[in-house]
């Protein structure tokens, strides 16, 4: 798969750390039947570029080349309040000499705060040029473009970039990091049985799927839905896996058993704590002294501990978890990952 003949920026110098995790491991199997549990890997996309980083920083290599070959002079984008995605692609603006302005969905209402800690405060000091808060259910794309056409108004030419960054352009960067984990795997002799990630927007689950495809890996990819179960989440999944391949103009068709996506572990709304999550941050920060996040990477590694609970992720399998970052909204939910707040959802 040839991605040359895409404009890109490079902002991570190295290919992030694949890490096996002992002390989790053996914590995990003690609550798993029998006392046995898979062995967990983590590969570190937490440390990609444009600090503190995620997996949209490779999305957005891509997406900002195109927004610099089209001469735009601000981005727009979208996001929940808390946006680990609007976070970066501010700070991405930013190392580029770009404005950049955001419309923020309040999905659960009256949740926005501008002068709330982790990602709201990093919105302030890197200097977003105006944010625009909405209704949950809005229409984001006709809410992205009223921006886009003041911009022109005022003289500037805007790129818009989708929620997350998850459209076929975007998803080049996790084709990218396909052949990134193919390499690594293979250079330092790792046999790895499972992915787990994330699966939200779709870019990255889909770019995975896509460059998993393209490059003849055949690893299963299990994707744990942060805001949506298996009906509604794996179409959008093969939907942005196959605008991928397209774009690559590979002739690979994606069928449904290519997506895999489970459910039930985001509840009861996207961004709301859960008791499921609070485990799966502290049980990682006290074992391996590796933060995640409560929005996406909690409620993710929640549900890979829950299927290894069930017996989905047998004994012994080699799984490596894809950690996409989310640091600074950590913060913001201090009192709940601590566990002093009582009577959260299960």
């Amino acid at each position: 798969m040839d991605l040359s003949r895409f404009p890109r920026r490079r902002y991570t110098p190295f290919a992030t750390p694949i890490e096996f995790l002992p002390h989790f491991t053996k914590a995990l199997a003690a609550t798993c039947p029998g006392g046995q549990g898979p062995r967990i890997w983590i590969k570190r996309d937490d440390m990609l570029g444009l600090f503190p980083g995620g997996n949209k920083t490779r999305k957005l290599e891509f997406l900002v080349a195109d927004a610099l070959a089209q001469g735009a002079d601000t981005l727009v984008t979208c996001g929940a309040p808390q946006s680990n995605h609007c976070r970066i692609t501010l700070s991405a603006a930013v190392k580029e000499g770009l404005k950049c302005r955001f419309v923020i969905e309040e999905r659960v209402p009256d949740s926005y705060d501008v002068h709330a800690s982790g990602n709201n405060f990093m919105f302030r000091l890197m200097g977003v040029e105006a944010i625009t808060v909405v209704k949950g259910g809005s229409n984001m794309a006709a809410e992205m473009q009223k921006v886009a056409d003041d911009v022109a108004r005022a003289g500037g030419k805007a790129y818009i970039i989708p929620g997350g960054g998850s459209n076929a352009i975007g998803g080049l960067g996790y084709v990218a990091c396909a052949q990134e984990l193919q390499q690594q795997l293979f250079e330092q002799d790792i046999a790895i049985d499972r992915i787990v990630v994330g699966s939200g927007s779709s870019g990255t689950h889909g770019g995975l799927v896509a460059g998993f495809l393209g490059n003849n890996i055949g690893i299963p990819i299990t994707g744990i839905g942060v805001s949506r179960d298996l009906p509604d989440q794996q179409p959008l999944v093969l939907k942005e896996a196959q605008a991928v391949l397209d774009l690559l103009g590979l002739d690979i068709k994606v069928k449904p058993e290519d997506v895999n996506c489970v459910g039930g572990f985001w509840q009861p709304k996207y961004s709301v704590p859960n008791a499921r999550m609070v485990e799966a941050v502290q049980m990682l920060a006290r074992t391996e002294g590796i933060p995640l996040d409560p929005v996406y990477t909690g409620k993710i590694m929640a549900g890979l501990i829950g299927l290894a609970r069930e017996g989905m992720l047998k004994a012994n399998e080699n799984v490596l978890f894809l950690h996409t970052g989310g640091l600074p909204s950590l913060h913001a939910y201090e009192r709940e990952v601590l566990g002093e707040v009582k009577n959260l959802p299960a």
